[in-house]
């Protein structure tokens, strides 16, 4: 049997377990949520750089988990060598799609809708020289998606003006016009992916890294192992039990009954 981590900063990562989970579905999937530092996209690189190596060591000793799912687009473009630096265990990052979607663009102008830490970072531009040469990619940072998409999955529709004033400069430019498709890079935009949908242009397609990070671990993951996963899948959250208090009805939706507190 397998035992699989699935970390993030909050509830975002739970759209890459559950694809995990529809892949894998004899695997064990725990989830943690560093709940105490939420949100890492408007934390700043030093931040972000010093705390989660060390975090994400901790979390892989108290879970055991067979292999780590780093299921953050912003913590995998800044730190993901630093935490496979840290850990024993198989690491698999989230990025974003930039090669899928600069195969499927056939105007050429693809959008990256992101947190605004993923925007501005040098992986991204790595990303873009490597599989979209050629192509224009217009880049879209927002921090609001992301606290909606935290409330929308505690029952909070998204406000559709809010979803468009997020998104519609993405295509008020020059080029912003003949963008055929979004890559949705962030792990809480799938959560929100009906109302981000609406404010796009009707022909736009959206696509987004659950699938491809769901095969990756399947890749990764050692081919046996005698790691006994112990009954149902655990969640931990870091900040707190007023952390617990909040994120436990998201939890067990997502199927996490056992919620653990992890001061970390």
């Amino acid at each position: 049997m397998t035992r699989a981590l699935v970390f993030d900063s909050g509830v975002g990562g739970l759209t890459i377990a559950t694809e995990l989970r529809r892949a894998a579905p004899d695997w064990t999937v725990d989830y943690a949520a560093d709940a105490g530092f939420f949100p890492y996209g408007v934390k700043t690189d030093d931040e972000l750089r010093v705390r989660l190596p060390g975090l994400c060591a901790s979390l892989v000793d108290i879970a055991r988990p067979d292999v780590l799912v780093i299921a953050c687009n912003t913590a995998s473009t800044l730190s993901l060598a630093d935490i496979r630096a840290c850990v024993a265990i198989p690491v698999v990052g989230t990025v974003p799609a930039i090669k899928p979607a600069a195969d499927l663009t056939r105007t050429g102008v693809i959008g990256v809708l992101a947190t605004p830490g993923t925007v501005k970072r040098a992986y991204l531009d790595d990303l873009e020289r490597q599989f979209a040469a050629g192509k224009t990619v217009i880049r879209r940072g927002s921090a609001g998606l992301v606290d909606m998409a935290e409330r929308a999955v505690r029952g909070m529709a998204p406000d559709a003006d809010a979803v468009a004033y997020a998104v519609q400069p993405m295509f008020d430019g020059p080029e912003g016009a003949r963008i055929d498709v979004v890559v949705l890079a962030c792990t809480h935009f799938p959560l929100i992916r009906e109302a981000i949908a609406a404010a796009c242009p009707p022909a736009v397609t959206l696509i987004d890294t659950g699938e491809a990070v769901a095969r990756q671990a399947l890749r990764v993951a050692p081919a046996s192992t005698g790691n006994d996963p112990g009954g149902a899948p655990v969640a931990y959250v870091t900040g707190g039990h007023a952390n617990l208090a909040a994120m436990a009805p998201v939890l067990a939706r997502f199927g996490y009954a056992d919620v653990r507190v992890v001061d970390l």
